[in-house]
């Protein structure tokens, strides 16, 4: 079936989440690649553990206790303008070098970042790297349902008002991958670290080096 939609991760998909090692290093020296790391750790520990036990918590205020945590573990401390500044940091994340250019290409479809992540997070993400002309945002958070919960991917299905068969989904996350998958989607998986794929069976449509690759998949 014809792909009509393509619906991207936006964390470490469309933007390299890492880059907010380089404002972590600005408060704290030496450390921000590691602080950067646990940070992201922290992150999907915890929102998969607010789905898994139905304890929804945004993913904005799961994030700043992700920061907590990654802060604590490394002996370190911040102040409130700090927090403050390291949580903005998420909203100014460098897209990957291909990201512009590729959604450029794909004008004529119905693109959209659908993640974890807040409106409030991912508009002004959207809006700090000049992408609103080529792509929307939806949110799980819009339903309290955290991916790869099947409950998320349907309310993406139902705000696009198209068949399963023609949405693209696309992440650089193999959990994201295989959640999309199971659900029904066709799947375009980011492989940027080429790392082997998944053993569980929800093995993706399409496996890319970058997002380069999307422009050819009709």
């Amino acid at each position: 079936m014809t792909i009509k939609a393509i619906l991207f991760d936006a964390y470490g998909t469309l933007f390299d989440v890492f880059s907010v090692k380089e404002k972590c290093g600005q408060f704290f020296e030496g450390k921000g690649e590691e602080l950067s790391k646990t940070w992201r750790e922290k992150q999907m520990e915890y929102f998969f553990l607010s789905q898994i036990l139905q304890k929804y918590e945004p993913f904005n205020e799961l994030t700043e206790k992700a920061l907590r945590a990654a802060l604590d573990l490394h002996g370190e401390e911040a102040d409130r303008n700090t927090m403050s500044e390291l949580m903005k940091a998420y909203e100014q994340l460098t897209p990957f070098e291909e990201t512009e250019e590729v959604l450029k290409s794909l004008k004529g479809r119905q693109t959209y970042i659908y993640s974890n992540g807040t409106k409030k997070m991912l508009d002004p993400l959207i809006e700090h790297n000049g992408l609103t002309d080529w792509i929307g945002a939806l949110s799980a958070d819009e339903i309290r349902q955290y991916k790869p919960s099947p409950a998320a991917y349907s309310y993406a299905m139902e705000k696009l008002g198209l068949n399963k068969k023609n949405i693209l989904f696309v992440s650089s996350n193999q959990w994201d991958i295989a959640g999309a998958a199971s659900f029904g989607f066709r799947t375009a998986w980011i492989n940027r670290k080429n790392e082997p794929v998944s053993s569980l069976g929800y093995h993706p449509e399409y496996i890319f080096r970058d997002l380069k690759g999307l422009e050819a998949v009709q």
